[in-house]
């Protein structure tokens, strides 16, 4: 079909083919979000590097969170296809390096690269689906995404857990294969994404706003190195962290004060003054950290305090998928028969909240069906709640924002990840450093402790029950923290507004109307 020609209703064989390559692409970012978070204690003891593990995931986070509002207006000048690709290629290119890093410091830097690529991937999938589907009949396809979701929670960490629990395969460490895994994945995206990936361009002509770009990256790498290391680290009062705190909130002054003057501004500060955009990026961001303060800390819980291996640990998050993916299917299906979505991410925030506190009552001894229910329920709360903030978001921009409004609010939950990793890593490594001092261990063994968590199995037996029990203090503060955080979250969703979603003739007007301007 030609650029800007009048976009057609898709059946629904035609959108079940085309989100056959967007969940595949999907599948390899959301996937390796989640994988590594049962190799890290692996992969730490490797490199002896505890103090810097929660970095192995926020530099993923970092800059797929960076480069997601970017997709969206590359995708508008170049094809969401090519774009999609090209996100593909980047995420395998950093997979290999990963794969192949020598040092704590190489792998978080091809973490990074890695990251580039997610962002196209989990940008450009909701862009893509809110191209085709009405708001109206995309709850049929949101349980998709959330068996997608679901999948990569429980797949990820499993094959994390399997590879990491094996020395070696194929003469290669075992923790290694875990970004090797990537490349037939990436391999099988890109030839479904060719075959199927077929969809109407409406090209506009967009300028990238670069300074943008580069005053965004900034602003959230100072500010999230002085919240994550050296305030920690060095003390919040030291000269370090207030610099790098200083210039991390000049550049986001710069940063909107440029974007209120730019010609094509990465994140249209107009957007802001529609009310549902506004309350879901805030509601995105809080449940983007509340999702992975739950998907980083359990696995290490269960690992560490309770013994599992890495593989079991894998196992035993099957509940957090099963409260997932049943949750987002009936929520989907019950949106597109009723027309009506505020209800969902209510119960799903206030379900989060009350499963991460809960979370709190975790102990050595506590036993595993417990914790299946406290897993179930925050499951539960982000199927109820991920998606549907999406169907809320697309349903009341314009055509013509679709892409730029969906990348933002992708861009404010991956935000939310970002920050929720590294704070509750921070508190996590603090806590335990403080719990240990405070049991009478000296400061060496605790260095020791918090570098290699391995060392807790050369302890004398009462010693080694001191030190689990400050492991579990310490991820008690950790959910502590974060229970009232995603409470907060059931606040901004009794404040969502509930708007009729637009049916398959208002969609399809939309589209061309957004077609013929962009002609003009």
């Amino acid at each position: 079909m030609t650029p800007n020609a009048p976009s057609k209703e898709h059946s629904h064989r035609e959108i079940m083919i085309i989100l056959s390559g967007l969940m595949t692409g999907m599948l390899l970012a959301a996937l390796d979000q989640t994988i590594v978070s049962t190799a890290l204690k692996s992969i730490v003891e490797d490199f002896n590097g505890l103090e810097h593990y929660t970095w192995v995931v926020t530099a993923y986070l970092l800059t797929s969170t960076a480069s997601t509002p970017l997709y969206g207006k590359i995708s508008d000048l170049y094809g969401r296809r090519i774009v999609f690709q090209f996100a593909i290629v980047t995420f395998l290119i950093g997979s290999l390096a990963a794969g192949a890093a020598q040092s704590m410091s190489q792998l978080i830097a091809t973490r990074a690269v890695q990251g580039l690529g997610a962002g196209g991937l989990m940008a450009l999938t909701f862009v893509i689906i809110g191209d085709i589907v009405p708001p109206r009949e995309r709850g049929r396809y949101q349980g998709y995404f959330g068996a997608v979701w679901g999948l990569s929670s429980v797949a990820g960490p499993l094959l994390g857990g399997f590879f990491s629990d094996h020395a070696t395969i194929l003469g290669v460490t075992g923790w290694r294969w875990i970004f090797y895994i990537n490349i037939p994945f990436g391999i099988a995206a890109l030839l479904i994404t060719s075959a199927v990936l077929h969809i109407p361009k409406v090209k506009r002509e967009h300028s990238i706003d670069y300074l943008g770009a580069l005053l965004l990256v900034s602003a959230v790498t100072t500010t999230l190195l002085a919240v994550s290391i050296y305030g920690p680290r060095d003390g919040w009062s030291d000269a370090q962290t207030l610099t790098y705190l200083f210039i991390g909130i000049l550049l986001t002054v710069l940063f909107l004060f440029w974007e209120a003057r730019a010609t094509e501004p990465i994140i249209p500060l107009y957007l802001f003054k529609n009310h549902t955009f506004t309350v879901t990026s805030v509601l995105g961001a809080i449940i983007g950290a509340g999702m992975f303060g739950a998907i980083v800390m359990l696995p290490l819980y269960m690992q560490v305090v309770k013994g599992y291996s890495a593989t079991e640990a894998g196992l035993k998050l099957i509940p957090l998928m099963l409260g997932i993916v049943s949750t987002s299917i009936v929520s989907g299906k019950m949106i597109s028969k009723h027309g009506r979505y505020k209800r969902y991410p209510i119960a799903g925030t206030a379900l989060m909240a009350l499963g991460i506190l809960a979370m709190t009552r975790l102990q050595i001894d506590t036993p595993y069906w417990e914790l299946s229910i406290y897993a179930i329920m925050v499951g539960a709360g982000l199927g109820l709640s991920m998606q549907t903030i999406v169907i809320a978001l697309q349903n009341a921009v314009e055509f013509k924002d679709m892409g730029v409004a969906t990348s933002s609010n992708t861009f404010f939950r991956s935000l939310g990840s970002v920050f929720g990793t590294a704070i509750f890593g921070t508190i996590l490594t603090n806590r335990l450093g403080h719990y240990l001092l405070g049991a009478g261990f000296n400061e060496s063994d605790v260095a020791k402790i918090q570098s290699n968590t391995a060392a807790i199995g050369s302890l004398p037996a009462e010693g080694r029950m001191t030190a689990l029990n400050a492991f579990v203090d310490s991820f008690h503060v950790v959910f502590l923290v974060a229970a009232p955080v995603v409470a907060v979250g059931l606040l901004f969703a009794l404040a969502l507004r509930e708007t009729p979603l637009r049916t398959n003739a208002d969609y399809a007007t939309a589209r061309n109307d957004a077609a013929g301007e962009a002609l003009g």
